[in-house]
């Protein structure tokens, strides 16, 4: 329990050591990996792994969290078979998020957003636009900004370096062309990028 103080608000900290508990999870905080805020993995010995970056807010750590331990009992509920974020994944982490959804738990500003997010959660709560702006106000300040932050015609690079040009908004997601190659590519609205130039 004294681990999941660290990362997680003070009330979601005794029911979730009883449920990595309950499932035998060998919990793992790792260094932040770009690709991932978390992993689940069964062991040999009939245990489980997940791990989760160090560098999350509290509020992303235990959606993180909830989100891969859904992962886990779905599985052994269902079997190796079920799509990793099919409707038998998305049932088992709406009924295991659902006790956590509450305004002392999570602030004001991102709970409806759960809410909605929860009515048909996704893979990665950072493909939900609204609740990634949201739960990105909690994190430690950075020098990065949203895509849709930018000024149509703005320069900027992404976490590997490349440059691109952003352009206009299509439905939902923004054209934006690669410098070097002068192909186009679509970003989501919050992917977070480094300003080059205005």
């Amino acid at each position: 329990m004294s681990v999941l103080d660290k990362y997680i608000p003070r009330l979601a900290v005794m029911p979730l050591t009883q449920l990595l508990e309950m499932n035998a999870v060998h919990l793992k905080i790792v260094n932040e990996r770009k690709t991932r805020h978390g992993d689940y993995r069964p062991l040999p010995d009939g245990s489980h792994r997940i791990t989760i970056n160090a560098n999350l807010n509290q509020y992303r750590f235990l959606v993180t969290l909830v989100h891969e331990i859904a992962h886990l009992v779905a599985f052994k509920k269902y079997g190796r078979a079920i799509k990793p974020h099919g409707v038998e994944w998305k049932h088992t982490f709406q009924h295991l998020m659902l006790p956590f959804l509450r305004p002392d738990i999570f602030p004001n500003d991102v709970l409806p957003l759960l809410a909605r997010h929860f009515k048909n959660p996704t893979a990665s709560s950072d493909t939900d636009a609204h609740l990634s702006v949201a739960l990105k106000k909690y994190d430690a300040a950075t020098d990065k900004n949203y895509i849709f932050e930018l000024v149509q015609g703005a320069i900027f690079a992404t976490d590997n370096g490349r440059k691109f040009q952003k352009g206009k908004k299509l439905r939902k997601r923004y054209e934006c062309l690669e410098i070097e190659s002068g192909k186009v590519y679509l970003f989501q609205p919050n992917v977070q990028v480094e300003v080059l130039k205005s």
